[in-house]
């Protein structure tokens, strides 16, 4: 079965509903070689002109050739069926079906995540927030998440690893064709010190709708978002609405009205986040699971 699934994984056009609908079809993919090209086009999975391209992959891709590649990098393999997939993530409405995992595999069963992100091109302020609000989260050993982008993730995932801390960074593409190209020496210390993970295969090359899917990832695996900067339409505030449908807490930073870094992250708070400005203020709303609560 986690062959089967990973093998779909691979193909052009399965995307996450296409993989969703074969499973509602056939639970545990006994069809998945024996259908018919007729059977394929019945199930209305993928419009005509992908259909092809999907099947083909179906049955020329070599996947033991990818499974060596992938375990020759240590690169693992989770799928939603196995018994140690992140139970807060498979609670959300459209948990990856597969992840791709370079690092300490461990820190997916903590559950003590704080997601990070905010803008690309942040303030001096706005880095300088981030700097009062990270250390103390992580000397209370909470886990930092972010997505390995520039600006307030690459700084989260920096000050994370400078203060010994655990750090989560989630791609958009894959782990050989790290995204943005710059960030390579950060994406191999995480994966040294740290987990990197991607729901996409590592030989392919991020593209620009990867990342509102990466961002729900980010908000999963956590149990509150903390947003440091974000314009009024920004890719950033699309983590913290995936973090309200999830049912997470979504912290804000606050900033002047004047600022337009701080017209994203003023709106949350007055539609409902919590103001941040200590780390207490996080700490105090979501603190600490024991290991006995998990």
């Amino acid at each position: 079965m986690k062959s089967k699934l990973i093998h779909l994984h691979q193909c052009r056009g399965a995307g996450w509903k296409t993989i969703s609908s074969i499973l509602t079809n056939d639970p545990l993919l006994s069809t998945l070689y024996t259908k018919t090209t007729k059977e394929w086009a019945e199930l209305r999975i993928l419009p005509s002109d992908k259909l092809n391209p999907f099947l083909h992959d179906l049955h020329s891709l070599n996947l033991q050739k990818l499974l060596d590649q992938y375990a020759m990098n240590d690169i693992q393999i989770l799928s939603f069926f196995d018994e140690d997939y992140p139970y807060q993530l498979k609670q959300i409405y459209d948990p990856p079906w597969i992840l791709y995992m370079k690092g300490n595999r461990g820190f997916l069963k903590d559950m003590n995540g704080i997601g990070v992100v905010g803008a690309r091109k942040p303030s001096i302020c706005g880095l300088q927030a981030l700097k009062s609000l990270l250390p103390p989260l992580v000397q209370a050993e909470y886990l930092i998440i972010s997505g390995v982008a520039v600006g307030i993730d690459t700084a989260a995932h920096h000050l994370t690893l400078k203060e010994k801390g655990k750090t989560i960074g989630v791609l958009g593409g894959g782990h050989f064709h790290i995204y943005p190209k710059g960030n390579s020496p950060l994406a191999r210390e995480i994966m040294k010190n740290g987990l990197l993970i991607s729901e996409t295969p590592p030989q392919r090359r991020a593209e620009p709708w990867m990342f509102p899917m990466r961002n729900r990832i980010i908000s999963g695996l956590s149990r509150g978002v903390l947003v440091v900067e974000a314009r009024q339409k920004s890719g950033t505030l699309i983590t913290a609405q995936c973090a309200l449908e999830q049912g997470r807490e979504v912290f804000a930073v606050p900033g002047s009205p004047l600022h337009d870094l701080s017209t994203g992250t003023n709106r949350l708070i007055q539609e409902g986040a919590k103001l941040v400005l200590t780390a207490n203020d996080i700490i105090d709303e979501i603190p600490m699971f024991s290991p006995i609560d998990c």
